[in-house]
């Protein structure tokens, strides 16, 4: 077979050729494709697995976590046996053992916007699933400014969504202009593994339905699931306008500068030790209350662990006029 290496692989993948979407054009284009999947958790576990299967020519895993036993109902890739081990390794090995014809890379490192470039740059589609909103606002910046494609989901609970922003479209900020007041995680707000897996193989589909370019196309579409009434909705947003003047962009502590004001919205208990030995300790109530003043000229640079507080903090500094915002979540 031209382009995927002969008789082999059109036995391995016989079952999704003989579908006219795919046919050898299409079983070319997944071979040439190049996917980058940001979690491999949950999320990223089902979506890998399938996108692995599938013969997707190269994929990229970033995630900086290591396999812990409470990750094992959710995520299939994993055994006890690689309990302590970085996660894309676990997963690289699993996957070169399911499809060897598949180009993996691993990355053991945490989505930055100092790194946020080089992880976009190197694929055709970039997978959202990671736990983690800030994460999400990085990569569809990046995206709208490349042009690529940006498939993000998420499972909190008995829900979840999935959706494929940018390209040429919306992005993830047009159709959700603010981060949630609070942002839960699966430890703490709980969630199944069943709910995970669904959400991660719709993500899956949108990936393969944007490459294999299947018509109507899955781009500026938004999927939602309720799992406890089990029923499915959601909604195209491709008129979804871009509001630039309410942007509030995440950036690495190395772009901060002497000139920047920065705030540090983590508690002493939180955060003993700051990343800037002159930031101002200030609580989000002072912010929330609008009981907090500072100067107007150089920037403010708002910080806290997950980016949800220092979202919180800006809004309401923007709301008494202040323009001249940054963002730093410093994660886990």
């Amino acid at each position: 077979m031209a382009g995927c290496g002969g008789n082999n692989v059109t036995h391995r993948y016989a079952r999704q050729m003989v579908l006219p979407e795919v046919g050898e054009a299409g079983q070319s284009r997944l071979a040439a494709a190049s996917v980058a999947v940001v979690g491999a958790g949950g999320l990223g576990c089902a979506v890998l697995q399938y996108l692995c299967a599938a013969g997707v020519g190269h994929l990229t895993l970033i995630d900086p976590d290591r396999v812990e036993e409470s990750n094992l109902h959710r995520q299939p890739l994993y055994r006890m046996s690689d309990l302590g081990m970085p996660k894309v390794q676990a997963a690289r090995r699993v996957l070169a053992e399911t499809n060897p014809r598949v180009s993996i890379t691993a990355i053991a490192e945490r989505v930055t916007p100092a790194n946020a470039s080089n992880v976009v740059g190197v694929a055709d589609v970039v997978v959202d699933a990671a736990d983690s909103s800030a994460v999400t606002y990085m990569l569809s910046d990046e995206c709208r400014r490349t042009g690529k494609v940006l498939v993000s989901a998420s499972v909190i609970g008995l829900s979840g969504y999935v959706g494929a922003f940018c390209g040429t479209g919306p992005s993830y900020r047009a159709v959700f202009p603010d981060m949630p007041s609070h942002v839960g995680s699966c430890a703490q707000s709980g969630v199944l593994g069943t709910a995970v897996g669904v959400i991660g193989t719709l993500q899956a589909h949108l990936i393969l339905g944007l490459l294999l370019r299947l018509e109507p196309s899955p781009l500026w579409q938004l999927i939602t699931v309720d799992f406890r009434t089990l029923r499915f909705g959601g909604f195209s947003f491709g008129g979804a306008r871009e509001r630039p003047e309410d942007k509030l962009e995440f950036i690495s502590a190395t772009d901060v500068s002497q000139s920047d004001i920065v705030v540090d919205l983590r508690s002493l208990q939180e955060a003993p030790v700051g990343a800037f030995p002159s930031a101002l300790r200030l609580g989000l109530d002072l912010f929330t209350s609008d009981s907090v003043s500072l100067p107007r000229a150089p920037r403010i640079v708002l910080c806290c662990r997950s980016g949800v507080r220092a979202w919180r903090a800006a809004r309401a500094l923007q709301r008494s006029g202040y323009l001249n915002l940054a963002l730093i979540a410093f994660g886990e």
